[in-house]
């Protein structure tokens, strides 16, 4: 365990008065400041955006000082908005975007922007890393296949492609850990975080001496690893200034974004899966014990739950299909809504319902961007397949939906393959506000679908974090069982077992067309615009 040798919290009155908890989400477009107190109820909330920069194509980096400086503003918000004393914040508790690479020198200081998770100029990195090794054990070592996202290929670029700046590395962290960093001086992450960087020994939650030494990367290079509750640091006097925030109040290792919208929404015990339909969509479910996906096609990190893992599928397009379709082909129904002060979306979905389960053969392939789980193949294409003069506008709109949840469950099917149980799947997210999606989710994945009372996201899981380690709850299932409750639940439907036969062609289709994605990739290529 780790603790940090700072001075302790304040006592006595002070320590009556600590009733608060402030969750940080470090995103990829903003940091959000959350202030709860210890019943769950929200106080106070504000984000503050930073920009992304592309100076070449398909790279994506940001400047680690606009993370604190749009931290700082939001902890100042929040505690003014509540009307809160400072000194009632018993704990913080940090999250935010993964895999990012932050390179600080001897002395601290950013050697060069954060090359992100969304980042794709290290393929060829990831290649060399896997040759090397050996892709079995990466996995072995790791629970993951090496990809471009990861971190550990963007410390390689960065050693082949900035001698000057490699040559001064040392110490290295995530980006959420730089403003940990800020706030506490403590170089530390958490075991959940740690796992995406393809550096870890996600079964023995420890950084791999294998990996490292493999890669040549100085263990004393990477920061303490700490289970998700633990107190790592606590506020020092030079951020206590800036933010307003109590000196010496202890930070937790919080989690990465993933493993914290799960704690915030109580996906922290085995049968609970969370499905998150935002522009990707995230199927996440909690294991009690160490399952990796024999061919990687699930991720397996270490959960913020101490002792717990989790595995996870990613879909490339989810809510952005969507998106797309309504972009592309809703122009009518984006000027209805406009003049019926509406939702485009919920207009679409009026029109597809009526529309029977399976749209009358019409299958969608939601590979807009590729596609990672259960195909990382960034040549994947979207296709409508089936199409005839019968079909409209409201039967497209419905396959969109149906595709979409047809590959969520490609995931949810990988984890059943490993032993996981589905008793109950709690939806979240922008495409999960839509009642029709979530009862075709429902009908498709033929388990109950439930919404929760938290929609505050990761920040929330990030505050729920720091309360376990301030002592005001006793554990982390504790405080998702006592706050977390559930609002609603869907059952299976007539529809479920003609899905059946529907996923079953959807499944076919990829295989038949898998070929053909990577030949129109190449001609592409060969004739661009």
């Amino acid at each position: 365990m780790y603790f940090d040798p700072r001075p302790s919290p304040p006592t006595g009155d002070a320590v009556t008065m600590a009733h608060h908890l402030i969750g940080i989400d470090v995103g990829t477009t903003g940091s959000k400041a959350l202030l709860i107190d210890q019943g769950g109820e929200v106080r106070a909330s504000a984000t503050h955006e930073y920009p992304m920069y592309a100076p070449r194509p398909l790279w994506a980096e940001q400047t680690p000082g606009d993370w604190w400086d749009a931290t700082v503003q939001g902890v100042r918000d929040v505690l003014a908005r509540s009307n809160e004393s400072p000194e009632s914040v018993a704990a913080v508790g940090l999250t935010g975007q993964m895999h990012g690479l932050v390179l600080l020198d001897a002395h601290g200081a950013v050697l060069r922007p954060c090359i992100m998770w969304n980042d794709q100029r290290t393929e060829i990195e990831s290649s060399e890393i896997t040759s090397r090794i050996g892709a079995r054990k990466v996995l072995e070592l790791t629970g993951n296949p090496i990809l471009p996202g990861f971190t550990a290929p963007k410390i390689a670029w960065v050693r082949k492609n900035e001698p000057d700046v490699y040559d001064k590395v040392a110490k290295i962290l995530l980006p959420k850990d730089f403003v940990r960093f800020k706030l506490t001086d403590a170089y530390a992450t958490d075991v959940a975080d740690a796992s995406g960087t393809s550096l870890f020994n996600v079964g023995k939650r420890s950084w791999s001496d294998d990996m490292l030494a493999a890669l040549e990367i100085p263990l004393d290079w990477m920061p303490e690893a700490a289970e998700s509750p633990e107190i790592v640091g606590r506020v020092g006097a030079a951020a206590a200034s800036a933010t307003g925030l109590p000196e010496g109040i202890p930070v937790v290792a919080g989690a990465g974004d993933q493993a914290a919208q799960a704690v915030g929404t109580g996906i922290v015990e085995e049968g609970v899966i969370s499905v998150t339909l935002g522009t990707s969509g995230v199927v996440f479910v909690t294991s009690d014990s160490y399952r990796v996906e024999p061919e990687g096609r699930l991720h397996a990190f270490c959960h913020a739950v101490p002792g717990k893992w989790h595995l996870m599928g990613v879909m490339l397009s989810a809510g952005g299909s969507f998106r797309w379709f309504r972009d592309t082909l809703g122009d009518t129904e984006v000027r209805i809504a406009r003049s019926e002060k509406r939702d485009p979306y919920e207009i679409l979905s009026e029109s597809a319902s009526t529309v029977p389960p399976g749209s009358e053969g019409l299958l969608f392939l939601p590979y807009l961007t590729g596609e990672r789980t259960p195909y990382p193949n960034p040549n994947a294409r979207a296709v409508f397949f089936g199409l005839t003069v019968r079909h409209t506008k409201r039967h497209m709109t419905r396959s969109v939906l149906e595709g979409v949840s047809f590959g969520l469950r490609d995931s949810l099917e990988l984890m059943k393959e490993l032993g996981v149980a589905a008793r109950q799947i709690r939806a979240s997210g922008g495409g999960a506000k839509g009642s029709l999606w979530r009862q075709i989710m429902t009908d498709i994945f033929g388990t109950e679908t439930s919404t929760v009372n938290i929609t505050e996201g990761a920040a929330y899981g990030a505050a729920l974090l720091a309360g376990v380690g301030s002592g005001a709850y006793p554990s982390v299932e504790e405080a998702c069982g006592r706050l977390v409750q559930v609002t609603g639940s869907l059952q299976p439907g007539e529809s479920e077992s003609a899905y059946e036969s529907y996923y079953r062609r959807y499944r076919a289709l990829y295989r038949a067309l898998e070929e053909e994605f990577d030949a129109i990739a190449r001609v592409a290529t060969e004739h661009p615009t």
